[in-house]
């Protein structure tokens, strides 16, 4: 049969089944979509994959052999036909609905002239930015038309797999209300430890079904996760259950998978199901995955905050530090290689950013120095400590004697001294003198800034850090912010860790009771910014400061032991998970639990802080 007849007959599908013996198929998609993008754009030449790898067995079309391509490191795909003759042609389907639809002809290509085969270019198996989950094949046509099977139908975190038995489940928590209908009882259960999720139907009878919905956008859609492990009650019992499904998908880059149970009454079409939830195989891991849901993959940061991003990161780095996990390691090389190019203003930042992380404001430089030298802790790959002096050198142009006798301006246009820039600087210098064999310039800077900040004004006689000083150079008298606190607590302790001077370890210690017992950062035990207060809302800077104190505490806790700074960090974990979240472990503004709350993807990497923190204890 001729390709041309072929594309004829397909629309006479009962003839063409019965001259051609073609299987039937459902009827592709046909809008046009844009470009997937995750770790790299659809349309990616093969030549540039990391991995060639066939995850579905290979299909023999009149001879021609048609292959399905993958690498899973770059979570992309291609299709090939070999042993064929001009004109035979492959592409790639991609369905985001289980199959039930798909972007077809995806990279078509022809073999030309006496060539013996042709490959499509590669697409995206996933599309982790907009929250969806995919599947793929490989077809041809070769004087017919058939396809590979699905790639991937079944998701994976490590050796949990969708349709594990409920038996082997690791624990049994049912974290959200039960739903009846019709006298049913409908419940999820959660293997927490596992993250996976099954749904049970009880007080029922035969014919009535159980399923799990599976949303990777917070349950906004669900259509790759739509009546999972739908199974119906036998006769003669009352209840059933489904088979165990994932929640993370890290080969395609997906985390933080919503689940909910749904079940239907037999002698009737409406069903029924229970309020959405993400598992929680324990706090600080259920906080990262629900951040995870804001990174943009491509892009590599969390979009409409330049220095809020270096904080994320370094919040993931830290998660990893202190529990041992590498579940976002990849967001560390991601954020790196997207970012230290140039970026005009708007693109990244309100201001232009000139490479290296660098623009007009000191202190957000400042911010990715910290992030790198996190990075470098973590990874050992000199190529981030080499980005933190970088970064740290251009800081340190605007260390200004000539004005308050020191002390490192916030901005290119110097106008102001702030403790937001100068606990920066004083925490990079004595790290970079700490990482750097036989350094003495980056020693010397920081007991020179040691020096500056104690006798800036910047601490206040309570031992709380104001905001900054005035033109005059005295204590402005400005809010008492937590990471200003946090900052100099941190920079204190690294500069005992490097010189083994008491003094400073002193000043640290000073730093942190006063935060901890003064009502300026603490109310009820709960690490509070005056913009938590009342009817007041913090700004997207301000969401983000607590988890910068908590970071810095944790250190003191460290290099000390103090059981009283370890119970406050524990208090603040503990007032987090059990007042500021919701079943999808979206975390708040408002660690006490009060309204208004403000919740985004800067107040979760703020009690990520905390959570990392109290399980690294």
């Amino acid at each position: 049969m001729s390709a041309r007849l072929h594309r004829v007959l397909r629309g006479l599908l009962t003839l063409a089944i019965a001259l051609a013996g073609l299987v039937l198929l459902p009827t592709p998609s046909r809008a046009a979509t844009p470009p997937v993008c995750a770790l790299a754009c659809d349309t990616l030449d093969p030549s540039k994959a990391q991995r060639d790898t066939f995850p579905v067995p290979q299909v023999n079309l009149g001879g021609r052999i048609l292959k399905l391509h993958l690498s899973d490191p770059d979570s992309m795909a291609w299709a090939s036909i070999d042993n064929g003759v001009s004109g035979d042609s492959v592409w790639l389907d991609r369905s985001w609905d289980r199959g039930k639809s798909w972007e077809g002809l995806l990279g078509k290509a022809s073999i030309p002239g006496t060539w013996t085969g042709t490959r499509t270019l590669m697409y995206n198996l996933t599309d982790p930015v907009g929250h969806r989950r995919g599947w793929i094949r490989a077809c041809g046509d070769a004087a017919g038309v058939t396809c590979t099977d699905w790639a991937y139908p079944t998701v994976c975190d490590g050796t949990s797999c969708d349709g594990a038995d409920p038996a082997t489940a690791a624990g049994d928590d049912r974290p959200v209300p039960n739903t009846t209908l019709f006298g049913r009882t409908i419940s999820l259960h959660v293997d927490q430890k596992n993250a996976m999720a099954w749904g049970v139907i009880e007080s029922g009878g035969a014919g009535d079904e159980i399923w799990l919905d599976r949303s990777w956008d917070n349950g906004a859609t669900w259509p790759e996760g739509s009546s999972l492990g739908r199974t119906s009650v036998a006769p003669g019992r009352t209840s059933t259950r489904t088979a165990m499904f994932a929640t993370r998908d890290p080969r395609g880059l997906m985390f933080g998978g919503a689940v909910r149970a749904c079940g239907r009454e037999a002698a009737h079409q409406e069903g029924a199901c229970t309020a959405w939830v993400r598992p929680a195989p324990s706090r600080a891991r259920a906080a990262a995955d629900a951040l995870m849901a804001s990174y943009q993959t491509y892009e590599g940061w969390w979009r409409s905050s330049w220095w809020n991003s270096a904080v994320a990161v370094t919040s993931l780095i830290d998660f990893a530090q202190r529990t041992g996990r590498s579940d976002y390691d990849w967001v560390i090389a991601r954020t790196f290689e997207q970012n230290r190019g140039t970026f005009p203003a708007g693109v990244r930042s309100s201001d232009a950013v000139e490479g290296h992380f660098i623009s007009r404001a000191i202190d957000d430089a400042a911010w990715w120095g910290v992030a790198w030298l996190a990075a470098y802790d973590h990874t050992h790959e000199r190529r981030y400590l080499d980005e933190a002096v970088t970064i740290a050198a251009y800081v340190h142009q605007y260390w200004d004697t000539g004005s308050c006798g020191g002390g490192v301006w916030w901005d290119r246009e110097r106008t102001y001294k702030n403790a937001v820039t100068n606990g920066l600087y004083l925490w990079l210098t004595t790290s970079l003198h700490q990482r750097i064999s036989g350094d003495t310039v980056w020693g010397d800077r920081a007991a020179t800034a040691a020096t500056w900040y104690q006798r800036s004004g910047l601490i206040n006689g309570a031992g709380l850090v104001n905001d900054g000083l005035t033109g005059d150079c005295r204590n402005n008298g400005q809010t008492v912010w937590s990471y200003n606190q946090g900052l100099a607590i941190g920079a204190f302790t690294e500069l005992w860790r490097s010189t083994g001077n008491g003094q400073y370890l002193d000043t640290a210690r000073r730093l942190a009771d006063a935060a901890i017992t003064s009502t300026a950062l603490t109310r009820d035990g709960v690490l509070t910014e005056s913009c938590d207060t009342g009817t007041g809302a913090c700004d997207d800077n301000q969401k983000q400061f607590k988890g910068i104190f908590m970071r810095h505490l944790a250190d003191l806790a460290d290099a000390t032991g103090s059981a009283t700074y370890r119970a406050y960090i524990t208090q603040q974990a503990d007032s987090i998970w059990t007042t500021d979240r919701d079943p999808l472990n979206r975390l708040g503004q408002r660690w006490a639990g009060t309204t208004p709350n403000q919740v985004d993807w800067r107040t979760q990497a703020s009690a990520l802080g905390a959570l990392t923190a109290a399980d690294g204890l």
